[in-house]
């Protein structure tokens, strides 16, 4: 019977440890800057979100398609597989940001900052690229993109499988 009981609490932990504050969500949903929130999974999709501060944010998953995301600051934040579909970013901020295997199929990112993101199986097919700031070939090299991506002159992108 203890078990039984240890198992559940466990279990509940768990599911804490990975769940969205959904307080936190609405905010953000509703306009707000969230800096440092639990936004997992969060649907930030068909906004306009410019210049919010999400820095240090977890966005692990979320939807950010379609959205205006202009002069918005992701630094350092937890953007695993997101969903950045056709969403714009002019001038954003995502220098420290683990971006990793997210999608931003068709996203503008004229003039963001990408320093020391990670942007391992990240997919830029489509995307906009070519005047972005901090952008290194080895960031690019463990990406992907297509024909239709634009790079800063001289860079490369492996093509996506």
């Amino acid at each position: 019977m203890k078990s039984v009981a240890l198992i559940i609490v466990l279990s509940l932990a768990a599911a804490a440890a990975f769940a969205q504050n959904t307080a936190e969500v609405g905010r953000a949903q509703d306009g707000a800057s969230c800096p440092r929130c639990d936004l997992f999974q969060a649907d930030l999709s068909n906004r306009d979100l410019a210049g919010r501060d999400f820095t240090g944010a977890r966005l692990q998953q979320a939807d950010l398609s379609v959205s205006v995301f202009d002069h918005a600051r992701f630094g350092g934040d937890d953007l695993r597989d997101v969903n950045g579909y056709g969403a714009r970013f002019t001038g954003a901020d995502f220098a420290g940001a683990n971006m990793t295997n997210a999608t931003f199929v068709g996203a503008y990112l004229d003039g963001a900052d990408l320093r020391g993101a990670n942007l391992s199986g990240v997919n830029f097919s489509g995307a906009e690229l070519a005047r972005a700031v901090g952008l290194s070939q080895s960031q690019l090299n463990t990406a992907c993109g297509d024909q239709s991506t634009t790079l800063p002159a001289g860079m490369h992108l492996p093509v996506c499988r």
